[in-house]
């Protein structure tokens, strides 16, 4: 296997779902999904899988309030996977907080912590904690750049106008890892891509409708903003994050996702003033070749995957399993599958493609 192909990560995000299940109309207790969690990032490690993030999110669909905690649940039960949030919505916490809270879960697991932060695409965590949607931008500048202070230097000194100064203190545990790695997540805006570039961050783009080559514009914007502040763009490290589902063929796939993403879609969709419907023609689209859902059978899913890295160069793919609620079991074939045969396809067949440039 080349080199290139060997950096192909493949792994599981989620959002810890507890919607009602579209076919019973019972909503799972938050309690169990997150027992659930712990079992899924378990088997991920088991079958291969490179790593499983969690959203962080405060409101009742969700039970992925505090993703270090569930991470950390999992970590002396597994080996290898890296154990990431997905995002950490870093606008409206304290990045002394989010660095402690993942320097214990790098402890914890050996060195295989990852924080993605992000300024969050809903919005529930700034009332909650106190913050003002006025300061949606200006948060997450000023938090990052302590959050980057804190994990270069064990002893900080900062200053700025949205919490309270730091005067030569030190920040502890400190991680295992030097330095404890940082994502920016992106849903597709522009200055988040040249801000990751500028800061020679690994970024990852959440790719949940469209078509993911529209992506390569961006992709180009973070590669061209690194190169200027003096980073070597080949060393960068590009994540997407999708919705989609694998099955033993292409119509399990299918007729297990379509339902609850539906459900989904569509509660999100009145939330947000979307027009017209989340309907199966929209979804049948969305899982072709070139859509943004990753439905299927191994084959398909592995299919769509090197199409994203050759259009996107992307170094680590996320699957976001599940959207809305669907049966334990079904998610855990599902993670079974992605790990046993879909990442298998993936690095063969790009060890061939890329072994011949």
């Amino acid at each position: 296997m080349t080199e290139s192909a060997n950096i192909m990560e493949i792994g599981i995000s989620t959002f810890l779902e507890t919607t009602p299940d579209p076919l019973t109309g019972k909503t799972m207790s938050h309690a169990e999904r997150l027992r659930n969690a712990v079992e899924e990032i378990i088997l991920a490690d088991q079958v291969g899988l490179d790593v499983y993030g969690i959203g962080e999110h405060h409101r009742p669909d969700y039970a992925g309030s505090t993703p270090a905690v569930v991470l950390a649940a999992a970590a002396h039960a597994t080996k290898r996977i890296r154990l990431s949030s997905a995002v950490t919505v870093l606008s409206s916490d304290d990045p002394v907080r989010v660095y402690q809270a993942f320097s214990t879960l790098d402890g914890l697991s050996n060195g295989r912590a990852e924080i993605m932060a992000g300024r969050g695409s809903f919005i529930e965590s700034f009332p909650l904690f106190g913050y003002s949607l006025d300061d949606y931008d200006a948060l997450f500048e000023e938090k990052l750049e302590l959050l980057l202070a804190i994990r270069e230097s064990e002893k900080v000194s900062w200053r700025g106008g949205h919490r309270p100064a730091i005067d030569n203190l030190g920040v502890y545990p400190r991680s295992e890892q030097s330095p404890l790695p940082v994502w920016i997540a992106s849903g597709g805006n522009p200055q988040s891509a040249i801000r990751a570039g500028a800061l020679g961050l690994p970024i990852a783009f959440a790719i949940i409708g469209g078509m993911p080559e529209k992506f390569a514009p961006l992709v180009a914007l973070y590669k061209q903003a690194a190169e200027q502040a003096g980073h070597d763009p080949s060393k960068l490290q590009i994540a997407t994050h999708s919705h989609g589902f694998v099955a033993d063929t292409n119509e399990q796939a299918a007729e297990s996702f379509y339902l609850p993403m539906q459900a989904q879609m569509n509660v999100i969709g009145r939330e947000r003033g979307w027009t017209g419907q989340y309907d199966r023609e929209t979804f049948d689209w969305s899982r072709s070749l070139r859509g943004a859902l990753y439905v299927g059978d191994p084959e398909y899913v592995a299919e769509k995957i090197i199409l994203l890295r050759k259009n996107l160069g992307l170094t680590r793919f996320f699957l976001h399993v599940n959207v809305g609620t669907m049966p334990h079991r079904e998610v855990l074939h599902a993670i079974e599958l992605l790990g046993t045969k879909v990442a298998p396809i993936v690095h063969k067949e790009l060890a061939r493609i890329e072994g011949k440039q």
